[in-house]
């Protein structure tokens, strides 16, 4: 059975950090695209970062109004995907997922191309 499990949430200051770790069971992540999503409260989730290997590239993709302030990584051995998230605003209060793709089918961007969900963790950004 196929596990992800995100932790490392919490409550922060604006202009504040936290790192997100989404450890993966029953499943390798190697070759793999592992994504993370977020929903803010009455708002539908949203696409925030994908990273892809292929063969050894390494290759990340992350929405325009966090790039510079959010990184996403991987420790395939570790079957682990973090994303590092800087300069924290309120407005990236939402509750953060990662995603799965095993199916290795459709756009990195669309829900629908995921195969496995974690349960989210709650990131709340105070003003």
């Amino acid at each position: 059975q196929v596990q992800l499990v995100e932790s490392g949430g919490g409550l922060v200051e604006a202009g504040g950090s936290l790192r997100l770790s989404c450890a993966t069971s029953g499943s390798t992540i190697s070759s793999r695209t592992v994504g993370w999503f977020r929903q803010a409260p009455g708002k539908a989730r949203e696409f925030v970062a994908a990273i892809m290997k292929t063969w050894t590239v390494y290759t990340t993709y992350t929405k325009d109004s966090v790039r510079g302030r959010f990184t996403i990584s991987r420790d395939d051995a570790k079957n682990t995907v973090y994303l590092q998230m800087n300069v924290l605003k309120p407005e990236d209060t939402a509750v953060y997922y990662c995603a799965l793709q095993v199916g290795g089918r459709g756009s990195y961007l669309a829900e629908t191309s995921y195969d496995y969900w974690g349960q989210g963790t709650q990131v709340t950004v105070s003003s």
